[in-house]
């Protein structure tokens, strides 16, 4: 069954990302990160934090060639050189990954991808952070350091997904359908779509509380909740995304 649900949460990722790339309307101003405003939201509600992940991207439309995208690795190798760099490139494409660990609790990542298609580069640099549970450290870093990060990497404005993985605590022992009932008026969330069956429901919506949004059949929505119970007495897992679940549930 797990199986099943992660492929329900894969179509929609997927069918978010066609949206994105068809009309992007989730480029908001770096310094303003959304992760800090759901966690706020989720930890009022007593839900355990697991996990939680910021991935941002931007299309690099000045890098015309392979040669620019190994002149922009370059560049951030000079930039970050305690990071791990590594690198792989044919013909026709190229990649250049770096990752950054200081502690056991948040992981850094950049990429270069870029491909060739009739003699013209297609490249994109994104940056992502992970992290395990939530706590001062998490707070400072989101706070005080991934603003500056962001800003030094990309240069102006680029896309951002927010996601968090949790758990619900003693208090929200309810159905599915009402914790995402409680979850929606919490977010002050207006529902546009939603999956639902006995142990899984899935569900997107627009909330005040995100700036950036995609288009969902003709409806702007900027918000994905998934919910999973594990049946009678057992624990009730969530993972919550802005403007998309990008990851894994």
């Amino acid at each position: 069954m797990l199986k099943k649900y992660t492929l329900y949460f894969a179509i929609i990722a997927i069918i978010g990302f066609v949206t994105i790339n068809l009309g992007n309307k989730t480029t908001v101003a770096i310094g303003k990160h959304d992760l800090l405003t759901m966690a706020a939201v989720l930890q009022n509600k007593d839900i355990l934090i697991q996990d939680w992940t910021i991935h941002a991207r931007k299309n690099m439309e000045n890098v015309e060639n392979l040669r620019d995208a190994e002149t922009l690795a370059g560049k951030m190798k000079a930039d970050y050189p305690e990071w791990e760099w590594t690198s792989s490139s044919s013909k026709d494409k190229a990649e250049y990954s770096a990752v950054f660990q200081a502690d056991g609790n948040k992981k850094e990542s950049i990429k270069i991808l870029s491909t060739l298609t009739n003699g013209k580069a297609h490249t994109y640099l994104i940056y992502e952070a992970t992290g395990h549970g939530w706590g001062k450290g998490t707070e400072t870093f989101l706070k005080e350091e991934l603003s500056d990060k962001l800003s030094d990497i990309f240069r102006g404005n680029a896309t951002i997904f927010s996601c968090i993985k949790g758990e619900f605590g003693d208090k929200m022992k309810k159905t599915l359908p009402d914790n995402v009932n409680e979850l929606m008026k919490a977010f002050d969330a207006k529902e546009i779509e939603s999956l639902k069956e006995s142990s899984f429901i899935s569900a997107s919506a627009y909330s005040p509380m995100f700036a950036g949004s995609i288009e969902s059949n003709n409806d702007e929505m900027n918000l994905q909740i998934g919910l999973r119970t594990q049946g009678l007495g057992g624990k009730t897992t969530l993972v919550v995304g802005t403007p998309i679940i990008t990851i894994e549930y």
